[in-house]
């Protein structure tokens, strides 16, 4: 039973477990309680992999529907920034490492107005200012929380470690390939031409 469950996962625990995708913080919320399996005798709560597996697939199926110049990625974290840029690439979206700029999808007088059906944020603590702006202006949002994550205003969670360099590599590159997949711009996962490797920040 245990080898037809592996074969559903996007890739093999193993390799979720090797990038740290599963290691949560030391803090958890009610919010984020549902999708921890454990905590660690360090303290470390750890996230149930299997869930961040299932909410990858419905995240890609969700971002796979929008056209994607309607879609907007975005992350102040150093380690999401080279990710986001890897998967604004591979999928056709818009990406803001770094810095939001203030009026980004609420001043349409703004230089870096963009008009967008749907957000992707790499933390909601850190990507505040692009989440506020989305639910001023209703649009959906998908978002990487941690086990310290409050999950108010998010329309669609992805449970995970969203501050490693190895974790946001691997997730970033599953929902890339996951939504050309989907999309039917390859046929099979080895026609994706990234490798993780590509997506992953430097020190």
């Amino acid at each position: 039973m245990e080898e037809k469950l592996e074969e559903n996962l996007l890739v093999p625990e193993e390799t979720y477990i090797s990038c740290g995708v599963e290691i949560g913080t030391q803090q958890k919320t009610a919010h984020m309680e549902k999708f921890i399996a454990k905590v660690r005798s360090d303290g470390l709560y750890i996230i149930d992999i299997r869930q961040t597996d299932a909410r990858i697939k419905a995240a890609a199926k969700l971002l796979a529907r929008y056209e994607p110049d309607r879609v907007l990625i975005a992350a102040v974290r150093h380690y999401a920034r080279k990710p986001i840029l890897k998967m604004a690439e591979a999928c056709g979206f818009i990406s803001m490492p770094g810095r939001f700029l203030p009026g980004t999808l609420t001043n349409p007088i703004s230089d870096n107005y963009r008009e967008v059906d749907i957000l992707l944020v790499n933390d909601p603590i850190g990507d505040k200012q692009a989440m506020n702006e989305a639910i001023k202006v209703g649009i959906p949002i998908v978002a990487l929380c941690d086990t310290n994550n409050e999950s108010r205003f998010i329309d669609l969670i992805i449970p995970a470690n969203n501050k490693g360099r190895k974790a946001l590599a691997l997730i970033y590159w599953l929902l890339s390939r996951e939504i050309l997949k989907i999309r039917g711009e390859i046929k099979t996962y080895d026609e994706f031409k990234y490798a993780v490797e590509d997506f992953e920040a430097e020190f």
